[in-house]
């Protein structure tokens, strides 16, 4: 059985507005990401969200042909993976942690991603780092500092696994006392690598730009 955790429980400062709920090509941007993993052949979804926020996207009256539930979050992303995972269905077999931010993830790019995790049992949606990269001081300025691109790799989700080895990884975090930013590192603490898979354009929406470049690449590929 495969489901899926959005984690869709931030405040969105960054973005000055709540970039959940902003339309994406006329549909708020945490219902585009429910409907990838539902059209994905997800068996059930957990969104991690405030219940004014399933209010404003519309997700408590929307209707899907598996069940969407809701669940509130905690006060570290791993709190709400955390409480996802509690209340995923008995018998899921493997679970995608996926930012609901994430709106341009497509049915066929989860489908790579838990190909992936079908033969190593954990796998993350990646791409390798492209710019050139420098280290900076606090005041922003520049050090003479070489630093490789080579072999980086810039994270994304959805991250799949096999969910007793997650499990068994924030059971590990937790016991450490550590904070972790994403699935990929909670793995580390088990000393278990992630497959690393590229997807296409999958941007997270952080600022206002990002939306508006999310909707020429969704029009885009309706164009397609």
């Amino acid at each position: 059985m495969f489901c899926a955790v959005i984690v869709a429980a931030g405040s969105s400062r960054r973005a000055g507005f709540d970039k959940l709920a902003a339309p994406l090509a006329g549909e708020p941007v945490l219902c585009r990401s429910v409907q990838a993993f539902v059209n994905a052949g997800c068996t059930a979804v957990v969104v991690v969200c405030p219940p004014e926020r399933w209010q404003a996207v519309g997700l408590a009256d929307a209707a899907f042909p598996v069940p969407v539930l809701r669940v509130d979050g905690g006060a570290e992303r791993q709190d709400s993976v955390a409480a996802g995972l509690a209340a995923l269905p008995a018998g899921t077999r493997w679970v995608a942690v996926h930012d609901g931010a994430r709106p341009l993830i497509t049915p066929q790019g989860i489908r790579a991603c838990l190909a992936a995790a079908a033969q190593t049992g954990a796998a993350a949606c990646a791409h390798p780092v492209v710019d050139t990269l420098k280290r900076a001081d606090a005041a922003g300025l520049s050090l003479p500092e070489k630093v490789s691109r080579d072999c980086l790799w810039g994270m994304e989700t959805p991250q799949i696994f096999d969910i007793d080895l997650l499990r068994r990884a924030y059971a590990c975090v937790a016991e450490q006392g550590l904070v972790v930013t994403d699935e990929v590192s909670a793995m580390e603490t088990l000393g278990i690598a992630t497959r690393l898979v590229q997807v296409g354009a999958n941007l997270k929406i952080t600022l206002p730009g990002d939306l508006e470049l999310a909707e020429l690449i969704f029009n885009h590929r309706g164009e397609a």
